[in-house]
């Protein structure tokens, strides 16, 4: 039986790895700057959910042909901290495509010391798009056969 005495924590820290997921592409690498930080180094908490953000919105826009915007955060999870001077790399994939709106499942690692190639796992977020026309109104998300994709023109 699970009690306040021995339940586990609400956020257990993921343990370092080396190295970064095998066989995919980051959406996104960025370094944090001393400006996205507070005083003690720890990189604002807004700053990494901005760049998740952008990071998301990226396959969602390619899927979409198009203008998206964000609807939803549907979860978001801070496993550990950010530091300045950390290579983030975002992997994002689409885990749901809806009659207008696009879902996004995201992953965040940090590259700490780059010389020895620690890695840890620091956030994980889903979030929610909606393929938007010139007039910012909710639009159609075109069938998978209406795309038209670079290596098949």
């Amino acid at each position: 039986m699970t009690t306040p005495e021995n339940a586990a924590p609400a956020c257990t820290p993921a343990p370092a790895t080396r190295g970064l997921p095998a066989g995919r592409m980051p959406e996104l690498r960025v370094m944090p700057a001393p400006s996205d930080a507070n005083v003690y180094g720890d990189v604002f908490g807004g700053w990494i959910m901005a760049q998740v953000d952008i990071a998301g919105s990226l396959p969602a826009t390619r899927r979409a042909n198009g203008r998206v915007a964000t609807i939803a955060v549907n979860s978001f999870v801070f496993k550990n901290p950010v530091f300045v001077g950390d290579l983030l790399s975002f992997y994002a994939e689409i885990t749901k495509v809806g009659n207008t709106s696009i879902t996004v499942y995201v992953e965040v690692y940090a590259e700490r010391n780059r010389l020895q190639a620690n890695t840890v796992k620091v956030t994980e977020a889903t979030l929610t798009y909606v393929a938007t026309g010139d007039d910012r109104k909710p639009r159609k998300v075109p069938a998978l056969d209406e795309l038209i994709f670079p290596q098949e023109r």
